[in-house]
């Protein structure tokens, strides 16, 4: 089966957000519009604005940035491309990382920095309410009851829909949620790297959103003669497809957020919707990936 590079993400079904969001769980994840090192302006800005319209035009309706993809250019750029947005779009962003420079990341999740934050993304992204903002990291210098009890009262000012967390443990969510509802986690997740399986047993659970970060780890999983190489032969698949497949096949809460500055391989990444793996296919991935890091 010849995947197609045009399918809508609707094959991929749907989730609902917080009781009330209803989207596509193939989304578009923007870090990689900008430039090397998560830092300034993209290489092509006019392709990053070709990819932002054409992940819509395939039935994108969830799309993931943050204040520090930039920092502050991924905003913008969803907003030049995509403003007035289409209805039903879900455009989630996240604050609580400070840049000083290329690949530097510095959790700062003080009450009056997030607020400010807020605001910035809000004018930026040219909305009114923000539908899913997610605190980035939990800053160990700041009680999170503190950072949380800001963006509960930016809640509850009409700034912020839902809320939702980063990178974050079992426990961390548990008390996250005596301060504010939450509806989301987006932790590092995909075929080669599974440490954070016990987060989303739990988010089955609790039904909330689990929102898989660097989805397309493959490496030399991808390797002649593996399960993976396999199941991609098989489908005349790229790997990343595949993997993509795995991450929709592996719960039903999943939400992978596959980015690309590239509209060829935002196509390819998309079609990834149509592919559907047996049962035997996904056990025999599994195990492929729990060996390679010796699980």
């Amino acid at each position: 089966m010849k995947l197609q590079s045009a399918i809508p993400v609707e094959k991929s079904g749907t989730f609902t957000l917080g009781g009330d969001l209803v989207i596509h769980r193939l989304g578009y994840g923007a870090m990689q519009l900008t430039g090397p090192g998560i830092w300034g302006p993209p290489k092509d800005p006019a392709e990053a604005l070709r990819v932002l319209r054409r992940a819509v035009e395939l039935g994108v309706d969830f799309i993931d940035t943050a204040d520090s993809y930039g920092p502050h250019v991924s905003e913008e750029l969803i907003a030049e491309a995509l403003h007035p947005y289409p209805r039903g779009l879900l455009i989630a962003t996240k604050g609580g990382l400070v840049r000083t420079g290329p690949n530097q990341w510095h959790p700062v999740a003080r009450p009056k920095y997030l607020r400010q934050q807020v605001e910035m993304s809000l004018r930026r992204l040219k909305l009114e309410r923000i539908d899913l903002y997610q605190l980035h990291r939990i800053d160990p210098q700041v009680p999170v009851e503190d950072s949380l009890g800001e963006l509960k009262a930016l809640q509850t000012e009409g700034k912020i829909r839902h809320i939702g967390l980063s990178e974050v443990s079992v426990a961390d969510i548990e008390r996250a949620r005596r301060v504010v509802k939450v509806v989301s986690v987006q932790n590092r997740y995909n075929l080669a790297d599974r440490t954070h399986a016990e987060v989303l047993a739990y988010c089955e659970r609790e039904h909330l959103g689990f929102i898989p970060w660097f989805p397309l780890a493959t490496g030399t999983l991808a390797r002649p003669g593996t399960p993976l190489d396999a199941v991609a032969h098989k489908y005349d698949a790229a790997p990343a497809q595949v993997a993509l497949a795995w991450l929709l096949a592996r719960s039903p809460v999943m939400l992978p957020i596959p980015g690309t500055s590239s509209v060829k391989h935002l196509e390819e990444n998309l079609a990834a919707a149509e592919l559907r793996l047996s049962a035997e296919e996904v056990a025999a991935l599994d195990a492929q990936g729990a060996a390679s890091r010796g699980a």
